[in-house]
């Protein structure tokens, strides 16, 4: 129709629109031409935390916005589990439920739904994973609740190849497992506190020291071999504790000693927090990514873990349940101080990253061993278990979390390959 109509101008009628259109181009190039020369002008309007890189297909850069995949619910899955008690020699003895008789498999049946996203968060795809960790390495940097989350992973990837042992010492805290075909590695780092303590001398007292401005350098010595390290703290920091800052005792948590202030475990969460994320800032061996891997809360009912206290639920929370103070606060302490180092990392070009688990797993009192992680007449100090996972079992989630963040590392490459290539 536009066509036809052009047709009935006159000669100088279509000599005067294509001399205006003409001038029009020569004055609107210009001002776009800073725009073209930076190829990425377009992409850098949308807000990075809305937007995920995915791949770079025939010199093209596709996105799809990301969402929050740490806040949701838990939902059936009735293909679950993906491994059992018998098919995976990595699971501990404590927390290998089915082998001591827990009657109930609904809790394993369950997987993570985040809120707002237009795709659930996939299930674990150890293909996948083990594609985009080929020739890399893995630190799990924490205590009991850590290697568990380690040995989940291991039982999870056994689906496609077991590892063997490559420790460098002989000592069970300190593993090193690798998958050949892969030429991956993965490593626990005990610690208990993230920063240097001295366990007590139970015939005098219960007393832990931490040196709180300390790192431990049983694993800050280490990092710099592996490209991701993963670390996480929590349930040491309930202890009874004297605190220590430049080698002087400031304060204590629950010490009970005359003429020395109790700061509560929530200074020293803190400071073990800030010393570590400062560890690794101040590292000149370390340019992998850092994820900290939040607090994953005990569910204790009825007493403490010493008071009969225990954890018999057979389902998930709601997604609405409240958590408990404790867990609320220590959550928060982790991402004020993770904040913080954020900012620091980001001047350093280094790279941190939040793997926020904690309300996920506030959600899974049911996934607990309780008593079913020791014969019934065992001697154990801890005969209702309401702080580790059974394998399988909730935990297992946390890997779904690190492999959805192990992709979004992986398209920011891809970000910065396809900007290489257009500058």
């Amino acid at each position: 129709m536009e066509l036809l109509h052009y047709a009935t101008f006159s000669s100088k009628q279509k000599l005067l629109i294509v001399v205006t259109i003409a001038i029009s181009l020569f004055t609107i190039i210009p001002l776009l031409y800073p725009f073209v020369e930076d190829s990425n002008f377009f992409l850098k309007q949308q807000h990075p935390s809305q937007t995920s890189i995915i791949k770079l297909q025939n010199g093209v850069v596709t996105t799809q916005k990301s969402c929050d995949i740490f806040s949701g619910e838990w939902i059936p899955n009735l293909e679950a589990p993906y491994y059992t008690n018998t098919t995976c020699w990595a699971i501990h003895e404590h927390q290998n439920c089915m082998k001591f008789g827990r009657p109930d498999t609904d809790f394993i049946k369950w997987k993570w739904k985040p809120d707002g996203c237009e795709e659930d968060l996939p299930v674990f795809d150890p293909f996948r994973f083990l594609e985009i960790v080929r020739g890399k390495t893995m630190a799990f940097v924490g205590d009991s609740v850590s290697r568990n989350h380690m040995q989940s992973l291991i039982c999870l990837l056994s689906q496609v190849e077991y590892p063997v042992d490559a420790s460098v010492k002989a000592d069970e805290y300190f593993k090193r497992w690798r998958y050949e075909t892969y030429n991956f590695t993965i490593a626990a780092f005990w610690t208990t506190h993230l920063v240097k303590s001295t366990e007590p001398d139970t015939s005098h007292t219960n007393l832990f020291d931490l040196y709180l401005d300390e790192a431990d350098e049983r694993w800050t010595a280490e990092i710099g071999d592996f490209d991701y390290v993963i670390i996480s703290s929590g349930h040491w920091h309930f202890r009874p504790s004297v605190y220590y800052e430049n080698q002087t005792i400031t304060g204590c948590h629950y010490c009970q000693l005359p003429n020395i202030t109790d700061l509560t475990m929530f200074y020293g969460y803190r400071k073990a927090f800030r010393t570590a994320f400062k560890a690794i800032l101040d590292s000149e061996n370390f340019e992998g990514v850092m994820y900290l891997r939040t607090f994953a809360p005990s569910h204790f009912e009825g007493g403490l873990w010493n008071e009969g206290g225990n954890c018999l639920r057979k389902r998930p929370y709601q997604n609405d349940e409240t958590q408990d103070r404790i867990t609320m606060r220590l959550h928060k302490i982790q991402l004020q101080e993770f904040g913080r180092a954020e900012e620091e990392a980001k001047k350093k070009g280094k790279r941190l990253r939040l793997l926020d688990t904690t309300q996920a797993m506030w959600l899974r009192p049911d996934g607990h061993p309780s008593r079913y992680g020791h014969l019934p007449e065992a001697n154990v100090s801890l005969y209702n278990d309401c702080v580790h996972w059974c394998l399988p079992g909730p935990i297992d989630n946390l890997n779904d979390f690190l492999l959805a963040m192990l992709k979004r590392e992986e398209g920011k490459g891809l970000l910065a390959q396809a900007r290489k290539k257009l500058s």
